[in-house]
């Protein structure tokens, strides 16, 4: 697929967006570098934010198979990956997949599920596969998890292990809408949108399957130079060494960094990655890979402060 075509799907999937969500453009451009860059997204937000609509929404645009999960406090790990059941007619035992085989799975409030089925999705995110009964089954091709939660304060949460966040390629915090961009919520709203009736909005799906495949190979292409390599790994390594911070980021978070501004230099239409694809990768992709001490926790400070920090005080190659 050549650089126009890639450029001119792209902006195809984000005009079909915007038929739905007002504003929310930088959200819509971190949810495509993490669609090509083949990651998990984590998003935060108070309820209300339009998580849920954003994710149903890409599912139809990107022209894939979309399945929500609403975790709870009784949900159980068979309720999403599924689980043998006995047929008294031919003495056997059946497999029954859960709703984690899809390409697109939404994973609505994971942190109000306990740690024990927040865990089922650790095989799958990671390996692309789960276990049943002792029996592997491999997930559809491609397989994205876009999981929400509300901030971790809130009433009945269970925050998530670290060992599952670092699976998330990015965690992504919605804010609340501009003045203006709520006005037009509004005025969309008394004109008869609803987001339950997705269809009459007319979303076209852009993509599929094959052709998202051809997407995310593309952004292997993008050129990275030295300079911004020694950049990327400096960022990581000081967050190894801050000392507000408990835990710096793993190598992981490293590659994680790395891939990510290459797909966010293919969305803005460039061939190569500058170091602002880095800075501006950096808090969603190491925000949750960083752990504050409890002294800077009690004084309230956040993680992106912190790593803002960082990043003013390394030299940005030229």
């Amino acid at each position: 697929m050549p650089d126009t075509a890639i450029n001119g799907a792209l902006e195809r999937v984000q005009g079909e967006l915007r038929k739905v969500i007002v504003g929310q453009d930088r959200i819509m451009e971190q949810l495509l570098v993490a669609l090509l860059a083949g990651g998990h997204v984590l998003l935060e937000g108070v309820p209300g934010l339009a998580k849920t609509l954003l994710a149903r929404s890409l599912g139809q645009v990107l022209g894939i198979h979309f399945k929500r999960i609403q975790f709870t406090p009784d949900l159980m790990p068979a309720d999403v990956i599924g689980t043998s059941i006995f047929n008294p007619k031919e003495l056997t035992f059946q497999v029954k997949h859960g709703p984690i085989f899809t390409n697109l799975l939404l994973a609505d409030e994971i942190n109000r599920t306990p740690p024990k089925t927040q865990a089922a999705l650790l095989e799958a995110m990671e390996e692309r596969q789960v276990t049943i009964d002792g029996h592997s089954w491999p997930l559809p091709n491609p397989f994205m998890v876009m999981a929400t939660q509300n901030p971790v304060e809130f009433e009945g949460t269970y925050p998530l292990p670290e060992a599952q966040l670092d699976r998330f390629l990015m965690k992504i915090k919605i804010d609340y809408p501009a003045q203006d961009e709520e006005r037009q919520i509004l005025e969309r709203h008394y004109q008869g949108f609803r987001a339950q009736e997705l269809a009459q909005v007319g979303l076209q799906p852009v993509l599929d399957a094959e052709s998202l495949a051809t997407l995310r190979a593309a952004h292997r292409s993008v050129v990275v130079e030295a300079p911004v390599l020694d950049y990327i790994n400096s960022i990581v390594r000081t967050t190894r060494e801050w000392s507000t911070l408990a835990m710096g980021a793993s190598p992981r978070g490293a590659v994680a960094l790395l891939v990510t501004a290459q797909s966010l230099a293919l969305v803005r239409g460039r061939d190569f990655v500058v170091p602002d694809d880095v800075k501006e990768m950096a808090l969603p992709v190491l925000r949750h890979r960083v752990l504050l001490r409890p002294e800077a926790e009690v004084e309230g400070v956040q993680s992106d402060q912190v790593l803002q920090q960082i990043l003013q005080s390394l030299p940005v190659p030229r």
